[in-house]
């Protein structure tokens, strides 16, 4: 039976609300030396705008996807899509720095409400099976794309303008708003939780994570205000430990935690950690090598990180027929082995290396991507109720973001500490190659998970056959 053509509509709104997210990422951080000029922030200030945007991305992810679920998946896109539009134009217009602060907050909130309600529109308009795993695969080949383009996209707009970072995505968002608002369609949802909103759990889980973000965050600089960073993690641990007990007690949970009991989901979240762990941490260490070592331009930069959007081809094209003939599992752990040869190569690092040296670590890194995001969220959302569909794309999106804001965290501060007083361009390629470090071990603890999880399934179908 074919999928009706509103259903393909419907994936193009998705897929273009989930690539404004990625490029919306990537020009800022093209941007951010020109904003500091203009604006005359200091560098704690420039660093606060980019990790407001993960506080209220992470700090919310979770909150939104049962948003989704409760209040209904469409209002929550068609909601947040209004407000992503109208703090990215704020943004545009800031003159001060605590402007720009509360602009990309509120922003990255509305992207933690946005994007699963957009994820769970997907699995709810396309039916378990081969379908929904190539509009899954699509999606996610979208998602990096939007990210690995952004960095180009973003060196252009800002030789323009930096201002054009923010409106950009204003003319884009509104561009889905028109065509978002006929075209999408409620999913006929099975009957809602009867009872009030988990107030208690909302709080206590949205504040969880968020502090525990904001320690991470901070882990960037751990000697900087070492009592505040540990404060933080005791916080969200805290406040962890008060979400789950209220859950268990709760005739309506905000969280069903019977959900978090299924292995497959639970591997799949940490994979998706681990995988973000490793890109943001590489992506960051290869911007610093080409920029401040190497003397290249932003433009310069995000071309040569081109080779690494691969996926964008093959996450729709090779990675569906692979995932049909060898399943999920053994396509992520071969993502991964990709990802970690990639990492390895890219080890031996010199200040005379031609891009030609550089493109085999492009290259597999876009394997591992094509590879692994989309069969992961796959995994992720694959036998879940439709009820709780908006809270697996949370929980499948906070890992990813989690895993992001970690690696850019643990790279800064393995960098910093093993770069120390000196200021020498060969320090800084020894620096690196310390931090590089941080994303071979990520894809390894990664690929250990994916085989551990190979290994229970044999297990389970050699008992299943007796």
């Amino acid at each position: 039976m074919s999928v009706p053509a509103r259903s393909w509509g419907v994936l193009i709104i998705l897929c273009g609300a989930i690539f404004l997210e990625g490029i919306d990422v990537a020009m800022l951080n093209v941007a951010l030396p020109s904003i500091r000029a203009d604006l005359g922030l200091s560098t704690g200030m420039l660093s606060g705008v980019v990790s407001a945007y993960v506080l209220g991305y992470g700090g919310f992810m979770l909150l939104g996807g049962r948003a989704a679920d409760l209040l209904g998946r469409r209002r929550m896109f068609l909601l947040w899509l209004v407000v992503f539009l109208l703090f990215s134009g704020l943004g545009g217009f800031a003159d001060e720095g605590w402007v720009l602060l509360v602009a990309r907050f509120v922003t990255g909130v509305a992207a933690a409400f946005m994007t699963p309600a957009g994820l769970s529109l997907i699995t709810t308009t396309f039916p378990e099976g081969p379908r929904r795993n190539r509009a899954l695969l699509i999606y996610a080949g979208t998602a990096a794309g939007g990210f690995a383009l952004g960095l180009v996209i973003g060196g252009l707009l800002t030789a323009i303008g930096w201002r054009w970072v923010f409106f950009a995505p204003v003319l884009l968002s509104l561009a889905l708003l028109i065509a978002a608002i006929p075209l999408l369609k409620e999913p006929a949802a099975e009957r809602r939780p009867a009872g009030g909103f988990d107030l208690v759990g909302a709080v206590s889980i949205t504040g969880a994570m968020m502090a525990l973000v904001y320690g991470v965050v901070r882990l960037e600089h751990p000697s900087d205000g070492l009592p505040l960073t540990v404060a933080a993690f005791a916080g969200g641990l805290a406040l962890l430990a008060v979400f789950i007990a209220v859950e268990r007690r709760s005739a309506t949970p905000l969280v069903r935690l019977g959900l978090l009991r299924s292995g497959p989901l639970v591997r799949a979240n940490l994979m998706a950690a681990l995988l973000t762990t490793s890109f943001f941490g590489f992506q960051f260490l290869i911007t610093l090598y080409l920029q401040e070592l190497r003397g290249w331009s932003a433009i310069q930069t995000g071309l040569a990180l081109l080779a690494a959007a691969a996926d964008v081809v093959l996450a729709p094209t090779l990675t569906p027929w692979l995932v049909n003939r060898y399943g999920n599992a053994r396509v992520v752990l071969g993502g991964l082995v990709s990802g970690l040869l990639a990492y390895a190569l890219f080890l031996g690092v010199g200040l005379d290396w031609t891009y030609a040296a550089m493109l085999p670590s492009m290259l597999l890194i876009g394997l591992m991507f094509a590879f692994v995001y989309g069969p992961l969220t796959i995994v992720a959302t694959d036998g879940i109720a439709e009820h709780e569909q908006g809270l697996a794309g949370g929980l499948i999106n906070s890992s990813f973001q989690f895993g992001a804001a970690l690696g850019l965290s643990m790279v800064t501060a393995v960098n910093v500490a093993a770069l120390g007083q000196a200021s020498s361009a060969e320090a800084g390629l020894d620096a690196m190659r310390t931090a590089l470090v941080v994303p071979v071990t990520a894809t390894l603890l990664a690929a250990v998970i994916a085989v551990a999880g190979l290994r229970t399934r044999a297990r389970r179908q050699v008992l299943s056959a007796t």
